[in-house]
């Protein structure tokens, strides 16, 4: 991902303001456990970070995972721009932007903002979590042009990749999303998606609490598809596929209708997924059908912080240790000072299967999440009131 590596310089010289036309640096945060630094960058209409890592002989400029859009050019032309604004000695780079290629249109990027009070412009919806290359996705939606497809993918160079072969292909019924799935999924509609694809996600077998799988995925799940809709799994793992089918068959699970097959043979084949069938490996199916109706869901919560406001009392009381309660959780990771009068502090937060990542911004008139709000779930919500209590000293 675009980077570049300087001479060390004095970061004094990082000021608030317009660096070009289309950048602006809001501000500059110090690690208040290290040497390194934040760079709170607008461009195109984006908030961002970029981290100044420092090494002895040189320094490494990169993007910040939690707040990176999904346009790859944003984060270079962010960088070049406050480069050459601060005539940085550059020793190494990765940012050439190439113009002639395309660029991800932001008719189809949808952020998870955008799903609060979403109105579909299609009869039918489909949900794929985890597309990877994009070509079931991509075949699924030249197959069934009635239907949008929703391609929700954590990993941003596939995500960009599909979205340009949206415009190759002028295809007009696929949304993509960089986001966690299980996030996303809350902010759908009751009874609204026909089908949901999990094809050949990560087992995780060190890590089974990463598992996109879970008695909360399958409840949300079930609650965002239509009476008879399915959500279809799809492994060539099987220790997923016996975890599946505990989870769908489970003692939490009242009624249920599963269907299982083995080596089905599917319309369109990734190139794994072909690999694998050489390897003689088998490929495992579940389909799991909604039997009855949900009630609505409505997404009525407030993440301001009030009246909140930062105050020096607050570098004394937070604690870096992670915070456990009924079912959420509050762990602040790390504090930037910015100046005297302001600070970031990093964190994580919600849930304990599908955790938030944000930065919350304080100075003495205001407090907001730097870059996005939390998804609005009622555990966020749950939450976000805790973290107000807490940093209200």
């Amino acid at each position: 991902m675009p980077h570049i590596t300087v001479k060390p310089f004095d970061t004094s010289c990082i000021k608030k303001g317009n660096y070009t036309k289309n950048t602006e640096v809001l501000f500059k945060a110090e690690d208040n456990f290290s040497s390194d630094e934040l760079i709170a960058i607008n461009h195109g209409h984006e908030n961002f970070l970029l981290c100044l890592k420092k090494n002895p002989k040189s320094w490494l400029l990169k993007y910040d995972k939690v707040t990176r859009p999904l346009k790859v050019n944003l984060l270079k032309q962010g960088i070049a721009d406050v480069s050459t604004g601060l005539n940085l000695e550059v020793l190494q780079s990765n940012i050439t932007i190439h113009p002639t290629k395309l660029t991800p249109s932001s008719e189809y990027e949808k952020s998870i903002e955008d799903f609060t009070n979403i109105e579909f412009p299609f009869p039918s919806v489909a949900i794929e979590v985890g597309f990877g290359s994009g070509k079931h996705l991509l075949y699924q939606a030249i197959k069934n042009p009635n239907r949008l497809f929703i391609g929700i993918e954590i990993h941003t160079p596939s995500a960009a990749q599909v979205l340009k072969q949206i415009e190759i292909l002028g295809l007009k019924n696929i949304w993509v999303v960089n986001y966690d799935a299980r996030l996303l999924l809350e902010m759908i509609p009751s009874n609204t998606c026909h089908q949901i694809f999990v094809h050949f996600p990560v087992p995780w077998d060190k890590k089974p609490h990463r598992r996109v799988i879970s008695p909360s995925f399958l409840e949300e799940s079930m609650r965002v598809l239509e009476v008879k809709g399915r959500l279809e799994l799809r492994t060539d793992s099987p220790k997923y596929f016996w975890y599946s089918m505990e989870t769908f068959l489970g003692d939490t699970v009242s009624k249920t209708a599963v269907e299982i097959r083995k080596n089905e043979a599917l319309d369109i084949t990734s190139k794994y997924e072909a690999r694998w069938l050489r390897q003689e490996k088998d490929i495992y199916d579940v389909y799991v059908t909604c039997r009855e109706a949900s009630e609505t869901r409505v997404l009525d919560f407030d993440f301001s912080f009030k009246e909140l406001v930062y105050k020096k009392e607050l570098l004394e009381k937070i604690s870096y240790k992670p915070e456990l309660f009924d079912g959420f959780f509050i762990h602040f990771e790390r504090l930037f000072k910015i100046g005297d009068e302001a600070i970031l502090i990093k964190l994580a937060f919600g849930s304990f299967d599908r955790p938030e990542h944000k930065y919350i911004y304080l100075d003495k008139l205001q407090s907001y999440y730097f870059n996005s709000s939390p998804v609005k779930t009622l555990t966020n919500h749950k939450t976000h009131l805790k973290i107000m209590e807490y940093l209200n000293v």
